[in-house]
């Protein structure tokens, strides 16, 4: 195992620098450069083209392509990623300020999801062809195809405006700041964003589940006499765990990076608002930065992934 984790961490850095060389060159094929957004376009015809040259100098964009990027990757190799071309404050700084907020997020989502989709799952499998059943497949239909926004608004408006049970958004209410402050602004984007996956997994917690309970060790299980209860979930559930851990693996770094509606519907200051706002005015060191660490989550995540249905599966052998 030691040996496949090595192997696998030696193909991250290549991969890292593949993926940011696309993500530079999309930007560069982007029209305009930063300095175009910086320009209040009431004063664009008072600034001349040699204040605008001076400002590109300035922030190094009168430099070719390549040799922007070969000065930024250099300067990430030793640990240095820059500064904001909007604000000039460090990129590190802007990150891990808002990236505890997004992990917040996808924290809550990932719990809620993962409980509720496999409770769920594995109960439509034991009712299969039933009532429960076919509300619960109808159900997930519905909370995969609705488009999450949607969910987000009909929630605000709901619980927040008309209720008035919960915050209508942001983190933290100025001069609180425990934990339990916190608690009610999380529960509606934390569930809203839950709602999607916990219907991918309860699809996938069925699929997995009815699949498992018609192998023969389940036959022989309940031949020896074992309670049911053993059966479903020792036997049964473990089996039907694999594709289950890959599902959720993978929706970790993918709610990471992708609960940017969530948090614009919500007004909740993760990474994602700030990757649109880098995104809208061209700042590349930003969104360079935040780029590579939602790929690096997907990388890592991907060995995870590995690593756990290895320990739930023994016949799967990691070489």
């Amino acid at each position: 195992m030691l040996t496949f984790v090595i192997r696998r961490l030696l193909v991250v850095l290549p991969m890292l620098f593949f993926i940011s060389f696309l993500v530079y060159l999309g930007l560069e094929l982007t029209p305009g450069d930063a300095v175009s957004h910086m320009i209040n376009p009431d004063l664009a015809n008072s600034i001349s083209e040699q204040q605008l040259l001076q400002l590109r100098q300035n922030f190094g964009l009168d430099k070719p392509f390549i040799e922007r990027y070969g000065i930024w990757i250099s300067n990430v190799l030793q640990g240095d990623f820059g500064h904001s071309l909007a604000g000039g404050v460090p990129i590190a700084e802007i990150v891990f300020d808002r990236l505890p907020a997004t992990l917040e997020l996808s924290f809550v989502a990932i719990v809620f999801s993962s409980l509720f989709g496999c409770v769920l799952g594995i109960f439509s499998a034991l009712r299969q062809g039933s009532w429960s059943d076919s509300s619960l497949s109808v159900v997930g239909m519905l909370g995969i195809s609705i488009p999450e926004f949607f969910f987000g608004l009909v929630a605000l408006l709901l619980f927040a405006l008309q209720l008035n049970w919960l915050p209508v958004g942001g983190r933290l209410l100025p001069g609180y700041e425990g934990l339990w402050d916190r608690l009610p602004h999380i529960i509606l984007p934390g569930l809203v964003l839950s709602l999607m996956m916990t219907a991918g997994v309860m699809r996938y917690s069925r699929s997995a589940m009815l699949d498992s309970l018609s192998r023969e060790f389940i036959k022989t299980a309940r031949a020896k006499g074992l309670p049911q209860w053993r059966i479903i979930l020792v036997h049964g559930f473990r089996v039907a765990l694999t594709p289950v851990i890959v599902l959720i693996g993978f929706r970790l770094p993918t709610l990471i990076g992708g609960s940017v509606i969530i948090e614009q519907v919500f007004q909740w200051p993760g990474i994602g608002n700030e990757f649109i706002a880098a995104v809208r005015g061209q700042d590349y060191p930003l969104v360079m930065m935040i780029a590579l660490f939602s790929v690096l989550a997907v990388l890592i995540a991907s060995l995870i992934i590995d690593l756990l249905t290895a320990l739930v599966d023994p016949r799967i052998r990691l070489d």
